[in-house]
């Protein structure tokens, strides 16, 4: 069984909350995963300052292989030569010089695709042709058996509240040709609540099989949250059998002060189609079975 743990949007600055941040860092490691994923906007204004903070945040993560793509916020808006010159300057110097990259662990690749667009699309995002084909080369040269996913900042599809969000554009394309390319798991952030479904609720498009499964993270450590989750953090816990996908939506409760789980779902695999046996939950890691 493989473990993520997925965050997003933790905003280094004025809406930052340390308590937030020493919640989740303690139950990252509770958890144990095999990989973390961070899908964006480490800072609020892009400020040096911001992502040397980010940096040491990421430090004090479980350490294993750690997953990152630069979120809108990352790109600075006001700072107008900068942005149109260097967009990326910070970000590549203090969290990674790779935009779009692939990390690979036993039983999953991992394609990371930078949505940021801060000359066309700021605020919505967009994945150009060029990524599709980079993200279609290196799960071609996955081996055999992996799970494939996707992390990008900007959303493929709306939560399904009052908020009225738009999509990327184009996203029905590039959900269009994931799907094609065998992806079963797409993970992002940039709506400050967690949404968790299938790309088929917004697009049937043209395998109608199964779809991708869509999970958005929440904002983990800022004060930033929308709709249901406003003034709430949140994160997810995501495990990968050989049959099933969870996805455990956590959210941090004032009453305890650490991030607890809030809901589960639960997908097939791409090779199983349906629940055979009912849906039954993956098994907890013992950290998880004792509180420890």
């Amino acid at each position: 069984m493989i473990t993520l743990v997925h965050a997003s949007d933790i905003h280094f600055g004025e809406p930052f909350k340390p308590a937030a941040a020493e919640a989740f860092v303690e139950a990252a490691h509770r958890i144990a995963p095999d990989a973390v994923v961070v899908s964006g906007d480490f800072t609020q204004r892009a400020k040096v300052q911001e992502f040397q903070d980010a940096a040491a945040f990421l430090k004090r993560l479980p350490p294993v292989p750690t997953v990152v793509t630069p979120g809108n916020h990352d790109v600075p808006v006001y700072r107008v030569f900068e942005r149109l010159l260097a967009p990326h300057r910070n970000y590549r110097e203090y969290i990674t010089d790779e935009l779009d990259s692939v990390t690979r662990i036993a039983g999953a690749t991992i394609v990371s695709l930078d949505s940021t667009a801060p000359w066309t699309a700021i605020v919505n995002g967009r994945i150009r042709p060029h990524q599709v084909e980079f993200a279609r080369q290196a799960f071609a040269a996955a081996p055999d058996g992996d799970i494939r996913i996707v992390v990008a900042h900007h959303h493929f599809a709306p939560a399904p509240d009052y908020e009225g969000d738009k999509s990327m554009p184009r996203a029905r394309e590039v959900l269009e040709a994931l799907t094609a390319m065998g992806v079963e798991l797409i993970l992002g952030g940039h709506l400050h609540r967690a949404y968790i479904g299938n790309s088929l609720d917004v697009h049937p498009g043209a395998d109608r099989s199964q779809g991708v499964v869509i999970v958005q993270s929440g904002t983990t450590t800022s004060g930033r949250g929308r709709a249901r989750e406003r003034e709430k953090n949140s994160f997810n816990v995501i495990r990968i059998g050989d049959r099933a996908l969870e996805i455990t939506h956590h959210m941090l409760f004032d009453e305890t002060g650490r991030f607890e789980p809030f809901s589960v779902h639960a997908f097939p695999r791409r090779n199983e189609a349906w629940f055979h046996e009912g849906v039954i939950r993956l098994p907890l890691g013992p950290r998880e079975r004792t509180g420890a």
